[in-house]
């Protein structure tokens, strides 16, 4: 599935959501459903700096796509990685460079999360783009 494909599938599994406590349980459910991370990845070497939640991305590089784990210590925040994860995990680092992640303005997440939350989500995002950087530059040599 391409990335604007799980964006798509994001969104639509969204619209039916009305009531914002019912969108905050859909993504506390995401949470819970993320595969959990090797105990060895919960370094500060894998912790996402900028947020206020303790929260770690593993990226493994396989046959020229990437692979992405994660953990958080926050259940909305583990839910909010296991979306961004969702959509990049498998493709290239080119793909996950080139492509801007919609789905979160598209469902309303901007507007419904704190400041704090709001700056983590863009750490995240961040990360998995400077993972996907590295890999590239890795894949030029």
């Amino acid at each position: 599935m391409t990335i604007e494909e799980q964006q798509q599938e994001i969104i639509e599994d969204f619209e039916f959501l009305t009531d914002w406590m019912d969108k905050y349980e859909m993504i506390i459910q995401l949470g819970k459903e993320l595969p959990l991370i090797d105990d060895q990845y919960k370094t500060d070497q894998y912790k996402i700096k900028g947020c206020q939640s303790q929260v770690w991305v593993y990226a493994d590089y396989k046959d020229g796509n990437i692979y992405f784990t994660a953990d958080s210590d926050a259940i909305i925040t583990k839910g909010l990685i296991s979306m961004i994860i969702k959509v990049y995990s498998g493709h290239t680092p080119d793909e996950i460079l080139n492509t801007d992640l919609y789905f979160i303005d598209k469902i309303g997440l901007h507007s419904h999360l704190s400041p704090t939350r709001s700056n983590g989500l863009a750490s995240m995002i961040k990360q998995i783009k400077e993972y996907a950087f590295a890999l590239q530059k890795l894949e030029q040599k």
